[in-house]
């Protein structure tokens, strides 16, 4: 049996690849710090749940204790890696910047050198869209460079695949580095739109709405999201013979790849559908552009699909209504 590790098994996307490899018989060992960015009973619900599975071994660890990195490295022959732990959100990164350098540098880092150690056949870590920064070209490309972003989160991520590639250059380690485009879903983070959303209409409270609602989203439904991991996970990156420069590959075993979904999304439509799944109109407070936010993203996915056969499929419709009722369950609110 294969043994995984993945980090950030409590959080969102973390979660939902746990329940996804351990629906296909591997053993998964799972790492999270717990932290209180959000609510730590949604966290612990998520665990409860993966904890049912025998095959699911749960360390409580920050990515950076290197220490406890080696304890797990010499328990286990690891073979892959996937790491979603880190420090996220934009707007947090502009408070508090420190916590993104120790968990999104520092952390990984720590990452790069267990795969080193361990000689995994595969490292996949979470990018994110917002590396595309001031880009203007659309739709995004992970064949354009990505030289301008806008807020420390970002540019921890770029940070990222410029570590991943120095460690898939220097030791053969194959990384595929995965440039998430907004994540939506059933066990979601409370600090998203959507979930921010839906309980302040479910409250009857005003909803704020910045940029005037002239926002778009590539919105993509969690379930795609681990689809795309999973197909990734059997194609790990081979040294390109052919590299002609371009970011997203290298005459190293490096990898990136935008998940996303093809079709944005405008946020007053976005709105409007959430409405009709609740049965209530949102009160809308207009707002501007918020420092650090882009207007607008766009994921080019033709390289995932070329290479591994994938690209999401789940409309933004039935989306939102599978959130909502997940929502309402876990919650237990009544009503249609």
């Amino acid at each position: 049996m294969l043994k995984l590790m993945v980090t950030g098994c409590a959080g969102f996307i973390g979660y939902h690849v746990c329940k996804r490899l351990l629906g296909k018989d591997f053993h998964v060992i799972g790492i999270d710090n717990i932290n209180n960015y959000y609510d730590i009973e949604l966290k612990r619900a998520r665990l409860q749940r993966l904890k049912r599975n025998k095959n699911f071994t749960y360390y409580q660890l920050d990515i950076q204790d290197s220490q406890g990195l080696n304890s797990i490295l010499n328990s286990f022959q690891i073979s892959h890696v996937v790491n979603l732990a880190a420090q996220a959100g934009v707007r947090y990164s502009i408070e508090n910047p420190k916590v993104y350098i120790d968990s999104n540098i520092v952390g990984f880092a720590n990452i790069l050198e267990f795969c080193r150690k361990a000689e995994v056949q595969h490292l996949i870590y979470a990018s994110s869209s917002s590396v595309y920064g001031l880009n203007h070209k659309m739709p995004f490309s992970t064949h354009d460079r990505v030289d301008h972003p806008i807020s420390l989160y970002a540019a921890t991520k770029k940070s990222n695949e410029l570590m991943a590639h120095s460690y898939s250059h220097l030791y053969g380690i194959p990384t595929s580095g995965l440039r998430f485009f907004t994540v939506y879903g059933p066990w979601g983070r409370p600090d998203m739109a959507l979930f921010l959303f839906t309980k302040k209409i479910l409250k009857n409270e005003p909803i704020q709405v910045f940029n005037q609602g002239q926002m778009k989203r590539s919105f993509t439904y969690i379930d795609d999201i681990v689809e795309g991991i999973w197909k990734v996970l059997d194609y790990p990156p081979q040294p390109n013979p052919h590299w002609d420069g371009s970011p997203n590959s290298s005459f190293a075993p490096y990898k990136i790849y935008n998940i996303g979904h093809d079709q944005p999304v405008g946020l007053l439509y976005f709105i409007e559908l959430l409405e009709k799944a609740l049965g209530k109109s949102a009160v809308k407070e207009i707002l501007p552009l918020q420092p650090g936010d882009v207007p607008e993203t766009y994921a080019d996915i033709d390289d995932l699909f070329t290479d591994v056969g994938f690209k999401p499929i789940t409309s933004i419709e039935d989306g939102i209504i599978e959130f909502t009722r997940w929502f309402k369950s876990y919650y237990k609110i009544d009503g249609p």
